[in-house]
């Protein structure tokens, strides 16, 4: 029996010249055997800390591409999870893992859904909405939730100036925004400009209280900081 194989590089040129719609339309297949599903390191640390928070109600994974949130929701959550995602195609993937949750297709920034759950997750999305948009997708976020409800996302901090990984993200990102200055349709995806300052900022402005959590599971820069945080908003 052959074991699943990530999308080639031809494949990957293709999903990036198109849409962020159509690209994971293309992509949604093979998604999971790529470096950029949520590690579930991650996941297992953010349920852990919402252990202690919940038990919560019905729960939300904004752009939830292919579910992998959705098993952080069915943890700690009582009552129906539901997934949201613009991809027809990672959707119809995310179902035939988790038949048991809601799916429904729309944009984050014009969410169909008011004051129905106690807690929403997002994974790794945030790269694909440019600065200016993250206040009116934290306004949707916040009219989604309960009275008392939570949106919660992880924030790894920034990569140590000369490190490779700090190259990495600098060379994507310009990669990136070459390929938007010469096609269309665009295809956002930068991550360099999303700054914990900048989001408790935003998330206070759309009427949230904000408090941080440590993802110690992910260990500590050398300044003994964590790796990793977890932002979660209170409405």
């Amino acid at each position: 029996m052959f074991a699943p194989q990530g999308p080639t590089v031809r494949e990957l040129a293709v999903q990036a010249l198109s849409s962020v719609e159509h690209g994971y339309d293309l992509l949604a297949p093979k998604f999971d055997h790529t470096p950029f599903r949520t590690p579930d390191a991650i996941l297992h640390s953010v349920a852990a800390v919402l252990d202690g928070l919940g038990p919560f109600g019905r729960g939300l994974d904004l752009c939830c591409g292919t579910g992998a949130g959705i098993g952080v929701l069915e943890a700690v959550c009582r009552e129906r999870v539901t997934g949201v995602d613009i991809s027809a195609g990672m959707l119809a993937v995310a179902a035939r893992s988790h038949p048991e949750a809601d799916w429904v297709r729309a944009d984050a920034r014009a969410l169909p859904f008011s004051s129905g759950f106690d807690l929403a997750v997002s994974f790794g999305a945030f790269g694909h909405f440019l600065p200016r948009e993250r206040p009116a997708l934290f306004a949707q976020a916040y009219a989604a939730l309960r009275p008392g409800g939570r949106f919660a996302f992880p924030v790894v901090a920034p990569a140590r100036p000369g490190s490779p990984a700090y190259f990495a993200l600098l060379g994507f990102d310009t990669a990136m925004r070459v390929r938007n200055a010469l096609w269309r349709p665009p295809f956002v995806m930068y991550y360099r400009g999303f700054r914990l300052s900048d989001i408790q900022r935003e998330l206070a402005a759309a009427g949230f209280g904000v408090e941080l959590y440590a993802l110690r599971e992910l260990g500590q820069r050398p300044d003994g900081s964590p790796r990793a945080r977890l932002v979660v908003a209170v409405k």
